[in-house]
């Protein structure tokens, strides 16, 4: 498994949640590009945060003030901190990695994330 991620559930609006995505094999925090994903029934996929360089970072419009995405080198994990969670964060949560080097691209299996009004 190259990115394993965790930590979804159920929450009630208002609530907190973070996802984890363990990074293995070729991939590490630090030579990959990493991001999240999520896809809402019936939507396309869309990227909500993603490191732009350094230890910059940028997020989709919707989750701005409320998401934060960050990593822990030493455990090769990136996060997503979820905050003031709205029912229209519903969505399956998934990250992503492109390895600087090769260009290869890596999907981790889906997280679900339930937000209940």
């Amino acid at each position: 498994v190259q990115l394993q991620a965790s930590g979804g559930g159920l929450v009630q609006a208002g609530g907190s949640l973070r996802l984890s995505c363990a990074a293995s094999g070729s991939i590490s925090s630090i030579n990959a590009i990493m991001r999240w994903y999520r896809q809402a029934p019936g939507k396309e996929r869309e990227l909500v945060a993603r490191f732009a360089g350094g230890s910059t970072t940028n997020y989709a419009d919707s989750v701005k003030g409320r998401f934060t995405i960050s990593r822990d080198t030493a455990k090769n994990t990136v996060y997503l901190q979820m905050n003031s969670l709205e029912p229209e964060d519903t969505a399956v949560y998934y990250c992503y990695a492109r390895v600087i080097t090769t260009g290869r691209e890596y999907w981790g299996q889906g997280t679900q994330v339930t937000v209940s009004s």
